[in-house]
């Protein structure tokens, strides 16, 4: 596991779950911390004046880091939390980019509520883990950004889902689909689809996993969207995903969710 990945995860693990945000945020991050998670102002105080408060209203707290990928300068990591002895759980999916000395300069996260069952049986968070493939990791990054910027966006070709999605196998983790593609084609192949990708933000990619961070509207609304998947062959043979809407301009802290 790289530095830039142990970084990440400090900041988890040491700041959040075991309660020292100052000590970790001075730990892991370099000489900026540019913040784009709501609520969350830039720079060191920034975190710590957001999460002391959220500590004392959480003493319980499991986080599970689930996944942790790397491309470049650039961390994903898929983590579960539970506060609380379960009053709330949630999924957080983000991202990092870090200096030249693999320290934490700015992060993205969307945040979703866990789903302990979706249609097929399955979690928000399970299913494999391993990050295998790595000579693939390039064609598998060029398969997600197809289906997106061919399929998802606007103006795409619909029909051109085929080339990017397994037929035989599409496990899905999103609260209220099914597995297999008819079932996502049902939502995404009709002309008044309620989501819509406009740009894609942030795309990392390690091996048999891509994760991507995309600007997108849901019925119109501009909101934040993260999806992760996972590769097998050349096609994408399973997803999980998260999305937030984006607060209005007055009630930012920060630069914004992007």
């Amino acid at each position: 596991m790289s530095r830039k990945i142990d970084n990440a995860k400090g900041l988890y693990l040491d700041g959040i779950r075991d309660g020292r945000p100052r000590e970790a945020v001075a730990k892991y991050t370099g000489g900026r911390y540019t913040q784009h998670s709501t609520g969350v102002a830039d720079g060191q105080e920034g975190f710590v004046a957001f999460f002391e408060p959220f500590l004392e209203r959480n003493p319980v707290r499991d986080i599970q880091i689930v996944r942790a990928i790397e491309d470049g300068r650039h961390v994903f990591l898929h983590a579960y939390q539970s506060l609380n002895d379960g009053e709330a759980e949630w999924v957080t999916t983000d991202f990092f980019d870090t200096d030249k000395d693999e320290r934490i300069v700015e992060h993205w996260d969307v945040i979703g509520a866990y789903a302990p069952a979706t249609p097929s049986g399955h979690t928000s968070v399970d299913g494999p883990t391993k990050v295998v493939d790595l000579d693939r990791t390039e064609a598998n990054k060029a398969v997600v950004r197809g289906l997106i910027t061919d399929v998802l966006m606007e103006g795409g070709d619909q029909g051109a889902i085929d080339r990017y999605i397994s037929a035989d196998t599409y496990i899905q983790h999103n609260a209220g689909v099914e597995d297999g593609l008819a079932p996502f084609k049902s939502l995404v192949l009709v002309p008044d689809r309620p989501l819509v990708y406009d740009e894609i933000v942030l795309l990392v990619g390690q091996g048999n996993f891509v994760a991507t961070l995309c600007r997108a509207r849901w019925d119109g609304a501009e909101q934040a969207q993260v999806d992760l998947f996972r590769l097998q062959d050349g096609l994408i043979v399973e997803h999980w995903d998260n999305a937030e809407p984006v607060p209005p301009r007055e009630e930012w802290v920060n630069s914004g969710k992007f």
